[in-house]
């Protein structure tokens, strides 16, 4: 691209940026969609404004290609609010582009199992993020984002915010899980979060702003499913049950 493209180009993803702000849309969707509209401009060397419906067909085809379907449905779902919002164009030829509907049944973990996980986790915060997410049934984030004030130790419920869905809702605190969180916390003593960025000395990690890695957390989960010997694609299942003689006490 020329100057003068790019200059177009950096105008109109800046308006795609704020456009997605705008609507809502979650920091994951706003990555992937903008992510969608570099890829393509990347692809053809110019502003995605300049594109035909046929390079755009002749592009998709090649993706199918080369990527899975569930990267092309995103890409087709982040150039389609691009062309409908930012361009204000029609957008037709998105309806050609239609990933196969598949219905699967995702693979539960039993609770033999989740214990197995818990149980050769060798550091306290993985230990911990393990137990809150399966024994409550939290999303990754939901879980890494738990907050002090999130804890309600009282009522022995936990405050999810802004879960799937942009929704709130409340969920069972199991006894172990408490005493989890409590262990954590009592190590670390952050004032807001409940599994702070861990990297460095103790004062700056209770300085953290940022909770801990969500890819260090997968790939600490990923390390003890090998180790367990566990075949199953899912790291997830809903209110799993957990014995109580799981030991807490890990580095």
């Amino acid at each position: 691209m020329n100057q003068t493209e790019v200059k177009r180009f950096n105008e109109l993803y800046q308006r795609h940026l704020r456009l997605l702000k705008l609507q809502g849309k979650s920091q994951k969707t706003i990555d992937a969609y903008s992510r969608a509209v570099r890829r393509i401009s990347e692809h053809f060397d110019c502003c995605p404004d300049q594109l035909t419906p046929e390079q755009l067909e002749i592009y998709f085809a090649r993706l199918v290609e080369t990527h899975s379907w569930s990267t092309v449905k995103i890409d087709r779902n982040g150039l389609q609010f691009y062309w409908r919002y930012v361009l204000k164009l029609d957008w037709q030829w998105v309806n050609i582009i239609k990933p196969p509907k598949i219905h699967t049944i995702p693979d539960i973990l039993t609770p033999v199992e989740i214990e197995q996980l818990i149980g050769k986790t060798r550091k306290l915060r993985y230990r911990v993020f393990l137990l809150t997410t399966y024994s409550m049934g939290l999303r990754l984030e939901e879980a890494l984002s738990l907050q002090v004030g999130d804890i309600d130790a009282g009522l022995k419920r936990v405050h999810i915010r802004r879960g799937k869905g942009h929704k709130d809702r409340l969920v069972p605190l199991p006894d172990l899980t408490l005493l989890g969180l409590r262990a954590l916390w009592n190590k670390h003593r952050h004032p807001n979060l409940i599994f702070p960025n861990a990297n460095g000395s103790l004062k700056t990690i209770q300085q953290a702003t940022t909770h801990m890695d969500r890819g260090g957390a997968q790939k600490a989960m990923k390390m003890v499913v090998t180790e367990c010997g566990i075949k199953k694609k899912s790291l997830y299942t809903p209110f799993a049950t957990v014995s109580p003689l799981i030991s807490l006490n890990a580095a």
